[in-house]
């Protein structure tokens, strides 16, 4: 009987394993699912100072804009031109901002979506060049978020990279770089659009250099 007894346990432990990558195809397993918690976190975290980023922006391009309006019905055009270029770098790094808040307001969401272990691969992939780009213009901005933006990077990449070896899976690099820019021009023009809406024109008179957010290409 205790012969019978080993031979079935063994039976049992042999299937184990099998057993296990099966209901972790399903779904992943509770470590990544807290990985992948911290790094929405963190995300989240960014997004709010990059809000307040925006406030503070927006506070002094109203504040530059009513100089630039009182220098101009004064006719001082020397002094209007130099405000005028001022209000345009600032308007370059708010629409920076803005494109960067919604890039990862995107990522957040797809990161949500990740319900079986075979999508953390084709849904990660395409967030690291995302973060990768936002990071690099957030560079001269506010450095901070450059930084926290890079941890966060690293993070999201290590998770790709483990799960890659777990699952077998390979990364499509040229689907993932698609993706992101598709969501980086997704997010460039949005935040163009709502500069547009919420901020008034500088006069047309008063000569500015005016760029655009820039993309992934």
């Amino acid at each position: 009987m205790s012969e019978e007894f080993a031979r079935k346990w063994e039976e049992i432990e042999a299937k184990t394993p099998f057993y296990t990558k099966i209901k972790e195809a399903v779904r992943p397993p509770d470590p990544l699912k807290s990985r992948l918690n911290f790094a929405i976190k963190r995300m989240k975290l960014q997004i709010q100072r990059l809000e307040k980023a925006t406030d503070r922006f927006s506070e002094r391009d109203k504040s530059l804009f009513a100089r630039i309006v009182k220098a101009y019905s004064k006719r001082d055009m020397v002094r209007a031109n130099v405000l005028a270029s001022e209000l345009a770098e600032i308007r370059k790094m708010e629409k920076m901002i803005v494109h960067a808040r919604l890039a990862l307001e995107q990522i957040v969401l797809r990161l949500r979506t990740v319900s079986e272990l075979g999508d953390v691969v084709s849904t990660l992939a395409p967030t690291v060049g995302v973060l990768r780009s936002v990071r690099t213009g957030m560079a001269g901005v506010l450095p901070e978020a450059e930084r926290e933006l890079g941890q966060i990077g690293n993070l999201l990449n290590g998770i790709i990279i483990d799960t890659s070896q777990s699952t077998g899976l390979n990364i499509n690099f040229e689907a993932a770089n698609e993706d992101a820019k598709k969501i980086l021009n997704e997010a460039a023009t949005v935040a163009e659009q709502k500069i547009k809406e919420e901020l008034p024109e500088i006069p047309a008179e008063v000569p500015t250099v005016r760029e655009k957010v820039p993309t992934q290409t």
